[in-house]
């Protein structure tokens, strides 16, 4: 009688490839030195199968991620969409998911440091007065709807005049980020004069989330599709996030937050999903709260970003390799979650920059991030129109720390409460700013090594929530 066996544990007896495997992930060891652990690892495992005298030794019962996927590699049964890549980038990206595959899916779209806005324009005294007057049944809805597309025309229009690459539709139905969603979805309420502070002048009405969430149909496809036939540019959908609808919210008390975010994040899922129906490829899923709802306590933070990041993705794990998902996130100090902004797994991320004259940047180089990336240039938070070369300094300071592939250039926030007098002349100066930071990358100077190719691309994890061991 021989003895042998089918398969031994591989990860290791201090979990050493699953600590490699994680940390060549996130770009921390090179694909030598992961390979040099499994070379490790392997060594160790043939050597305790013989000294424990086994007959015959089997030679396969290591795996990088898992044996299916093995068999896969070995007889070329690789999928079309990961054909760009190679090695264990290949590997990794048909186990998770990849910014690699992404990438392929969503390139040759756009030109290198794409313009775009944050999401809304101006409300002018018009387009108040025709929100108010269908609210009141003074006007019927096709009424409503003409003076909407009227403003939508308008501001496609605009943006295309200014040169924009990216468009919105412009928000001119929505009162507000939060309740306007929420007067949409079931399980909230909203008020007529609960009027709380924002900021300086700014006021809103929390709505109340009372109970379970439910989406009984679509809230911002019509508006989205309806802007997009309007132009051969891309449009971007427009949505709150789950956590910054629980942060502006009064939120019921009776279940974890972190059950009542999973209900909101699939109802955006659900919007996300009939977006992409109508069309729509690139998706900004808001998000400005994150870091205000961090608990003051550390040993409270990571459970609160767990769910937090959870949520997010739960959201937009449903879109396919080519829409393109956006975040944006309002004035903090980004470098405390960094690592959960990485988290969410969003492909591009605008941020607010210009205040801090891009300070955060140096959050992104120690954290090695390396999606796409939008610092705002523009302060809308300020009546002052910022010249060319003002933001052009800026992109010229982002590009020393942001690979120009994956740079994009917006303001910092929605442009809501600025006049047309204000944001018209700042977008302008915004998309010759970009014209001339593009030319300054196609001819760099002499010895200036801050304008180089863009790193190579790690892979990501597939868009789901995560899971913890």
């Amino acid at each position: 009688m021989e003895t042998t066996i089918l398969g031994y544990p591989r990860i290791g007896g201090r979990r050493e490839l699953k600590k490699a495997t994680e940390l060549w992930w996130a770009g921390r060891i090179s694909a030598g030195e992961l390979e040099e652990v499994a070379s490790g690892l392997r060594r160790a495992t043939w050597e305790t199968l013989r000294d424990a005298g086994l007959d015959a030794i089997p030679s396969n019962t290591f795996s990088l991620y898992e044996h299916v996927l093995d068999m896969a590699v070995l007889f070329g049964a690789v999928p079309e969409r990961f054909a760009g890549l190679s090695g264990l980038d290949a590997y990794f990206a048909m186990a998770r998911g990849s910014d690699g595959v992404r990438r392929v899916a969503q390139a040759g779209c756009l030109p290198i440091l794409p313009t775009t806005t944050i999401g809304s324009f101006p409300q002018t005294e018009s387009i108040r007065k025709a929100r108010a007057d269908h609210r009141a049944r003074r006007i019927d809805d096709s009424t409503y709807q003409a003076a909407m597309h009227t403003e939508i025309d308008r501001v496609i229009a605009l943006q295309e005049d200014i040169g924009l690459d990216v468009l919105v539709h412009g928000e001119p139905e929505r009162n507000d980020m939060v309740q306007y969603f929420a007067e949409r979805l079931d399980g909230f309420a909203a008020t007529d004069h609960g009027w709380v502070q924002s900021y300086g002048t700014r006021y809103v009405r929390p709505p109340i989330l009372h109970s379970d969430v439910n989406r009984p149909g679509p809230i911002t496809v019509n508006w989205t599709a309806y802007a997009q036939s309007r132009t051969s540019k891309p449009v971007k959908g427009m949505l709150t996030g789950p956590v910054t609808m629980l942060a502006w919210s009064f939120v019921r008390d009776d279940q974890p937050l972190a059950d009542t975010a999973r209900q909101v994040a699939l109802a955006i899922r659900e919007e996300i999903s009939d977006l992409e129906a109508a069309g729509i490829r690139i998706i900004q899923v808001d998000e400005p709260a994150l870091r205000e709802l961090l608990p003051l306590r550390r040993a409270s933070r990571d459970a609160y970003l767990g769910w937090a990041v959870d949520a997010f993705r739960l959201a937009t794990s449903g879109a396919a390799d080519s829409t393109q998902i956006h975040t944006h996130m309002c004035y903090s100090e980004f470098g405390e979650i960094i690592g959960a902004i990485n988290d969410l797994d969003a492909d591009v991320t605008s941020i607010e920059a210009a205040r801090s004259r891009m300070e955060f940047l140096a959050d992104l180089r120690v954290a090695g991030y390396e999606r796409g990336i939008g610092p705002g240039i523009h302060d809308i938070h300020s009546p002052r129109v910022p010249a060319t070369a003002e933001m052009t300094d800026a992109l010229r300071r982002a590009l020393e720390t942001i690979d120009p592939g994956r740079l994009w250039v917006n303001p910092d926030c929605g442009l809501k409460t600025r006049s047309y007098a204000e944001a018209e002349p700042a977008l302008r100066n915004l998309v010759a700013a970009a014209h001339r930071a593009r030319a300054s990358i196609d001819s760099p100077a002499p010895g200036d090594s801050s304008q180089r190719p863009s790193r190579p691309v790690r892979p990501r994890a597939l868009r789901q929530a995560r899971t913890t061991d």
